[in-house]
């Protein structure tokens, strides 16, 4: 019983490794959560979810070590993750003007009234098919979850956990439910305390965005160099 615990906490702990750390995915969740409420932050976050469970599929097929083993199949993700970086940024800053800047009515949920429908999903699921650190991912820390084998956790008494099983895999996909849970509410909440947050958050999600959109033009050109 206690190596099925642990197998799922190390499923969970994976999930957060891919989910919680800065970056373009987080840019959009924290947009949609801060623009339009919690309900469009999670709706996000289940567009890079949907892209984990496509991605997950592909690595069991072994398709994305195509990335890893064809230069020039890396050099068009690295330039059109960043060109819809970049345009996404441009979406950002320009959907915070409108929100902050009064050209924008909110209901009392928080969300932009007549953008109940929010593209948060799709922009989260585009972006995240085509982010190669996401790819990176799963050529890397994906492997292991993949891979069947067990090892063992001397601290924890030789505790073991099974890779490769359908519980580690269970418990990442509710590691990445946990953060696109909590990781909006959380933001919301904030911004409903503090009324400089809501802002600066929709603000610096396009200059996260703008930022790795540059990063991936840059890396895009030297891939091939």
């Amino acid at each position: 019983m206690l190596d099925f615990v642990v197998s799922a906490l190390a499923g969970v702990a994976l999930g957060l490794s891919l989910a919680a750390p800065p970056g373009p995915m987080n840019a959009i969740i924290a947009e949609e959560s801060v623009l339009r409420g919690w309900g469009s932050g999670f709706r996000a976050g289940l567009g890079a979810l949907s892209a984990d469970a496509c991605f997950f599929v592909l690595a069991l097929l072994g398709v994305v070590t195509v990335v890893r083993d064809v230069p020039v199949v890396q050099q068009a993700l690295f330039g059109f993750g960043g060109l819809l970086m970049l345009y996404f940024a441009y979406g950002t800053a320009t959907d915070a003007n409108a929100a902050f800047g009064g050209d924008a009515a909110t209901d009392g949920a928080g969300d932009v009234a007549g953008d109940a429908d929010s593209k948060g999903f799709r922009k989260a699921f585009v972006l995240a098919l085509t982010n190669p650190y996401q790819i990176l991912w799963w050529l890397t820390a994906g492997v292991g979850l993949l891979d069947p084998g067990t090892y063992t956790i001397g601290a924890l008494g030789d505790v073991a956990v099974s890779t490769g099983s359908p519980i580690i895999v269970v418990g990442f996909f509710g590691g990445i439910a946990v953060w696109i849970t909590g990781f909006p509410a959380a933001l919301v909440t904030v911004g409903r305390r503090v009324d400089a947050f809501a802002p600066l958050v929709a603000y610096l999600s396009a200059v996260v965005l703008a930022l790795a959109g540059l990063s991936f033009l840059s890396k895009a050109t030297g891939i091939l160099a």
